[in-house]
């Protein structure tokens, strides 16, 4: 209750100048909590080989390392049992300050007990997800969080989000505050952990980057923290016009627009992974690469064909531009990149076609409230279906870290101004 008493007050600190002034005009009614989106990533089932193995996890520990972007004075972690078929029992869960991104340690005296209503473990239902309590705990822009928790029992169906591009660390027993997992196992997925608020200034805001693996990073760094969205909130953070932004990155790597692949469809997830968050003001949609590749993956497709599926690519944009406005969000268009020359999908010229089609749509007058030419920065001059080759990872698919540099400094952040 102390706890409670203390984010309230530091609050009404943020939210009002003179804390005297607040407490004084209205002591009956508690300050509002301004939370923001610091840190995200979209829940999905992990595929068999990127899963736990189920002896891993019976009376496990894991520890697991989260790059925030805005900073605060406060926080709160949010618990995903989305995909559980059971209720998932978390027995204790923790933040500190990890020692680096390439080790389980932490720092010493920085462990803190996270509560739920006032206990320290907590029972998520099927299908859920559970929001801590408010901690105070200084969380600096752009540092690393180390959120651990221990769960007595298997998960009935596993929920995370296995294009991490960071390591996580478990081991067997209740270790949630050892200062190092000894001996612990390794693996480059997040699991159960959904995201991260932060207590900012009543101006404090996030946007949130809704796409598909090139959103999620893949050629990126493993513990790098390079993907372009990773780039442009170091922008954000680095301008002083723009210190109060957040970013939130909710790509999942093979997302489709219309249809489930490796996780739900955009338009499927759109509310968990939008709206919910706290504090979006902004969205960016950068999806729509796989549904133009799958159409003829694993085979010609006509000309009738490749019509509807651009239209109806169209169609989920405009939906989504829909759902934003009607929340008070702002829907920023950003271009497909080229992928010709992929080994993935194949692409021929009426492929190429189709994403000049969506292109041309989402770069014409209203239809998004801005446009983020991605297609432009990463494309080869003497050959605009492809990548260009410096920003290639080498699939001609997905950018490389250059790539993901050039991307992430070319959002303009005036985009993002009050």
């Amino acid at each position: 209750m102390k706890q409670t008493l203390r984010i309230l007050t530091l609050a009404a600190c943020v939210l009002v100048a003179n804390c005297g002034w607040a407490q004084a005009n209205s002591p009956a009614v508690p300050p509002a909590q301004h939370w923001v989106a610091s840190w995200a990533a979209s829940q999905q089932i992990p595929e068999p080989q990127n899963a736990l193995p189920a002896d891993d996890l019976r009376d496990a520990t894991v520890r697991q390392i989260f790059h925030l972007s805005l900073g605060g004075a406060a926080l709160r972690v949010h618990l995903s049992n989305v995909f559980g078929r059971e209720a998932l029992h978390f027995t204790s869960v923790h933040v500190a300050r990890p020692v680096s991104t390439a080790s389980s340690a932490i720092v010493p005296g920085s462990d803190r007990p996270l509560a739920f209503a006032g206990s320290p473990d907590v029972t998520v239902p099927p299908g859920a997800e559970f929001v801590s309590d408010p901690l105070e705990f200084a969380a600096a822009p752009l540092s690393d969080l180390a959120v651990t928790f221990h769960m007595d029992a298997l998960p009935a169906g596993q929920t995370g989000h296995p294009g991490s591009r960071a390591t996580s660390y478990y081991v067997h027993g209740e270790q949630v505050s050892a200062p190092s997992l000894a001996d612990a196992k390794h693996i480059d997925h997040w699991y159960q952990v959904a995201g991260i608020d932060v207590l900012a200034a009543s101006g404090a805001a996030a946007v949130v980057a809704l796409g598909d693996s090139i959103t999620d990073g893949h050629g990126a760094t493993t513990n790098g923290n390079n993907r372009w969205p990773d780039v442009l909130a170091a922008r954000l953070q680095n301008s002083t016009g723009t210190r109060y932004i957040g970013v939130a990155n909710e790509g999942i790597g093979g997302n489709h627009l219309l249809t489930d692949g490796l996780g739900p469809n955009a338009l499927a997830r759109f509310d968990r992974d939008v709206l919910a968050p706290p504090g979006v003001r902004w969205l960016i949609v950068f999806e729509g690469v796989n549904d133009l590749g799958g159409l003829a993956q694993k085979g010609d497709a006509t000309p009738a064909e490749h019509a509807n599926l651009v239209q109806r690519i169209l169609e989920a944009y405009q939906q989504i531009v829909v759902r934003a406005h009607g929340h008070g969000l702002l829907a920023y268009g950003a271009t497909i990149t080229p992928y010709v020359g992929s080994g993935y999908y194949h692409p021929g010229p009426a492929s190429e076609a189709d994403r000049q089609a969506v292109n041309q749509w989402i770069r014409a007058a209203g239809h998004f409230d801005a446009v983020i030419d991605f297609d432009a920065v990463v494309r080869d001059p003497a050959h605009p279906e492809q990548l260009l080759p410096g920003y290639d990872c080498g699939d001609h698919l997905h950018p490389s870290p250059a790539g993901y540099k050039a991307m992430g400094d070319a959002v303009p952040l005036g985009l993002f101004l009050r």
